[in-house]
């Protein structure tokens, strides 16, 4: 005795649901619901949305990072200091200023830090880029890059005046000069 079995040969590709336009997929019963909203978090301060890290302990992490960030900001000049050391060539005055300004920063940011109590304070102060609200993003210029900066133009004192002609209130600008 002999037993067929049919077999049904499937043309739909694995990413047929991938490649069907919304009708289609609505026409099979298939509806789409957008993927739920979540909160996101910092992994830098949390463990998770409401879960924070110890705060004391991310004190110690943003106040070694801050000084490393100072470090990698002189330690293209330290041959200034080696120099000095070694031959009492005086260190330029607007290099020696500036690596002292990178100073100055480092621990106003280290002060800063450990004035947060909060982990919410703490990822606000790091991770704000506006100068009012933060300091922290905020290097003083080396002297290279300060002469680098473009001159700002000068601002005149008032407003160009045009004498004579008229002005239109239609709404394209246009000056008639009476010409």
């Amino acid at each position: 005795m002999t037993v067929l079995f049919h077999t049904t040969v499937l043309t739909t590709p694995a990413n047929w649901l991938r490649l069907t336009t919304l009708a289609e997929k609505e026409a099979i019963g298939i509806v789409e619901q957008p993927d739920p909203a979540t909160e996101g978090w910092d992994q830098r301060f949390w463990w998770g949305v409401d879960n924070p890290k110890n705060i004391d302990d991310l004190k110690i992490v943003w106040k070694n990072k801050t000084s490393d960030t100072a470090s990698s900001f002189l330690a293209p000049t330290d041959w200034y200091a080696i120099r000095k050391a070694d031959t009492g060539v005086a260190i330029p005055t607007d290099w020696s200023d500036w690596r002292q300004s990178i100073r100055v920063a480092a621990s106003t940011k280290k002060t800063a830090i450990d004035a947060v109590t909060t982990v919410a304070e703490l990822e606000t102060y790091i991770t704000t880029n506006d100068g009012a609200d933060s300091d922290y993003p905020v290097w003083p210029l080396d002297p290279d890059q300060e002469a680098a900066l473009p001159t700002p133009e000068p601002t005149p004192e008032s407003e160009p005046v045009v004498t004579g002609g008229t002005v239109s209130t239609e709404s394209e600008d246009v000056v008639d000069l009476g010409g």
